[in-house]
């Protein structure tokens, strides 16, 4: 039997005629670049929707953070998670800074607080952290640390779009946050991403950063080509209407999953108190790497296609010094990221969590 190929993520696409609509706002000004009409109207309805005092919008959320911490200086060592997309590390390295990994919670997979100030030394000014799958780090541990310390804490948001903590935007939190707009991420500009900063003087910096270093002809600092298109920033115009509704269909299939796996031996990630989520992905933990492997070969069969997010864990990476890190690495032996698309149905949730209940007896 031939069976419907089913991905782990799937682009949102809006209907033709809304993206066609700001395309032709291009075509009529006939600027397709430098931070065009649309461009800013993007910027704005974010930055408004986060309630955030400032947002730069990227060409990519890598390049997001390798601007971020030239934006506010950070040098030396950079205390880090080893459970995050590779991107996190290797922007601190592209930057000539040091990634320290400091190992993971094993019930939210973020960062560990106390990890974090076991590593501080003379020579640490920052804390990278990952909001893992969406779900928020101890911020206010974090941030007494940075205090305490002298340190900047740029927080990689990048699945984290639209979710709430202690009745605020993750977004607001640390001295910056970074955002990806890739095609599989619930909001998107196809390619794309951006910068949150809370100080004036930083978003000044960033600004030239990301065109150059020069104002007309007037040049100010070293700067880069980082900025986003206005083709690009049409698509996340015509995509942002649709966010609570992606959101709503998201929770929906992640609530038709927690339904039919109950009583299989997994765990899942916990939510800290005071989180309204936005449903990113759908994480399952199982008991040892032998079963992840062999759940994901037997899905692999139907042609169902999860993924080993995140893996491996970083600090495992042949170019990089450091010590293991024990709970990053059994999280990253042993963890799927399951399928999860506004557009699945019951049976298809059926037909992928029967492969489990096959797999796991």
């Amino acid at each position: 039997m031939t069976h419907v190929p089913i991905h782990v993520t799937k682009a949102f696409l809006p209907p033709e005629e809304e993206y066609f609509m700001w395309l032709s706002k291009a075509y009529a000004t006939g600027i397709l670049t430098n931070n065009g009409p649309i461009h800013r109207e993007l910027e704005e309805a974010l930055r408004a929707r986060f309630g955030v005092p400032y947002l730069r919008l990227m060409s990519n959320g890598t390049l997001a953070i390798q601007l971020a911490i030239r934006a506010l200086g950070v040098k030396g060592k950079v205390i880090t998670t080893p459970f995050s997309y590779v991107a996190t590390t290797s922007a601190l390295l592209w930057e000539g800074c040091t990634p320290v990994f400091a190992d993971i919670l094993p019930d939210t997979c973020c960062i560990d607080p106390a990890a974090i100030e076991a590593l501080v030394d003379a020579d640490t000014t920052a804390i990278l952290a990952t909001h893992v799958y969406g779900i928020p780090c101890d911020v206010d541990a974090i941030d007494a640390i940075a205090r305490k310390h002298g340190l900047k804490v740029i927080y990689d948001a990048a699945h984290a779009f639209d979710v709430i903590h202690k009745g605020k935007s993750i977004l607001a939190y640390g001295d910056a946050s970074t955002l990806s707009f890739h095609a599989t991420k619930l909001f998107h500009t196809v390619e794309g991403g951006a910068v949150v900063l809370n100080d004036a003087a930083t978003d000044e910096r960033l600004r030239l950063l990301r065109s150059f270093g020069h104002v007309g002809d007037e040049h100010f600092s070293l700067g880069m080509n980082a900025k986003m298109s206005e083709v690009h920033a049409a698509m996340g115009m015509a995509v942002l209407p649709h966010v609570e509704h992606i959101i709503a269909e998201r929770k929906r299939v992640f609530e038709d999953y927690d339904s039919a796996l109950v009583g299989l031996p997994l765990e899942r990630p916990s939510l800290p108190e005071g989180t309204v989520y936005n449903y990113a992905y759908y994480p399952v933990l199982f008991t040892d790497e032998l079963t992840r492997e062999r759940v994901l070969d037997h899905l692999a069969k139907q042609a169902i296609f999860a993924r080993r997010y995140f893996y491996p864990s970083l600090d495992a990476l042949p170019y990089v010094n450091s010590a293991p890190c024990g709970v990053s690495r059994s999280v990253a032996g042993r963890v799927l990221c399951l399928p999860l698309q506004i557009d699945l149905q019951v049976q298809d949730i059926q037909r992928i969590t029967s492969v489990l209940k096959e797999v796991l007896g």
